[in-house]
């Protein structure tokens, strides 16, 4: 299944946007001066840096090979600078797996063990996020830092579960939390094309990125960029409005049985006044949320 983020045409708009960034002096190529009609490094170009014909390499950008050899997507990772990201993605846009035969779909769901961790991390906000990017479960902290807006309970309700890609370009709320709205949108985008790339054959993820491209102008723009990044750490401002601003580490951790779900946790410097005022919101919050789902019998 093609989808926008997999499929002949993907690969093509990966390679010509990553060519677009270089200019042939950035590659060592002698530029005479002619007046250039498209950005960046011309496809004969590419194809001399990666030392394949330019028949050959057309045909790649075009969809219409299928069965690119290691030797030559490595080639095309150096010629084109591409981080270990990108390279990767790279791999997967070439060479996409298999599209196998899925069961049933079933609403994602944190198992009982990720929900007691998020309890038992309760003094930092950590929130837990399925292969989609939909909030599966947070704790307390984590739901007051970036849905404090939102029903506590919404994750355990698969019909109306927050998803976070949608929250950062689709609520309004959500758009006022991060000041340095621009990285963060670059940031989320970047590692959504990893997921796409990862999983060429989902189709509520395809259903995902065709409703932000509809729907958000901003949204389509970055993807169109086709930025690669896995962001599974860094430091992200917030201006909460509770608590003022806030300047916090996050960590990705990510489950290791390929489900595709991990946690997300901020943490700040202890002493720090970011520390002090996720003590200030752990005590703001409303004492009788519900953040964790009933247990069934």
């Amino acid at each position: 299944m093609d989808t926008p983020a997999t499929g002949p045409s993907a690969l093509g708009d990966f390679l010509r946007t990553r060519r677009a960034r270089l200019q042939p002096e950035d590659a060592g190529l002698v530029s005479y001066g002619a007046r250039r009609r498209v950005p960046g490094l011309r496809r004969e170009e590419l194809a001399q840096l990666a030392g394949v014909s330019v028949a050959y390499y057309t045909r790649l950008e075009q969809g219409q090979s299928h069965n690119a050899s290691e030797g030559v997507l490595d080639a095309l990772a150096r010629a084109l600078r591409l981080t270990p990201d990108e390279q990767t993605h790279l791999r997967e846009l070439a060479r996409p797996a298999r599209a196998k035969r899925r069961p049933a779909v079933r609403p994602e769901k944190a198992r009982p063990g990720m929900r007691q961790l998020l309890t038992a991390i309760g003094g930092v906000p950590a929130v837990a996020l399925g292969p989609r990017f939909e909030i599966l479960a947070w704790n307390g902290l984590g739901h007051a830092l970036i849905a404090g807006h939102l029903d506590p309970g919404s994750p355990y309700r698969p019909l109306d579960r927050p998803n976070a890609q949608r929250l950062l370009f689709l609520d309004p709320h959500t758009r006022e939390l991060y000041p340095d709205r621009e990285e963060e949108t670059r940031r989320a985008v970047a590692a959504l094309r990893v997921t796409a790339g990862q999983r060429p054959d989902d189709q509520q993820l395809a259903e995902l990125i065709g409703e932000l491209s509809m729907k958000s102008t901003e949204f389509s723009a970055l993807w169109s960029r086709h930025a690669v990044s896995n962001c599974t750490f860094g430091t992200k401002r917030f201006h909460h409005p509770l608590v003022g601003e806030l300047t916090l580490d996050f960590e990705m951790l990510q489950t290791p049985d390929g489900s595709g779900q991990g946690v997300l946790v901020y943490t700040a410097p202890e002493g720090s006044p970011s520390a002090a005022a996720l003590r200030l919101l752990a005590a703001e919050r409303r004492p009788d949320a519900r953040v964790l789902e009933p247990e069934r019998p």
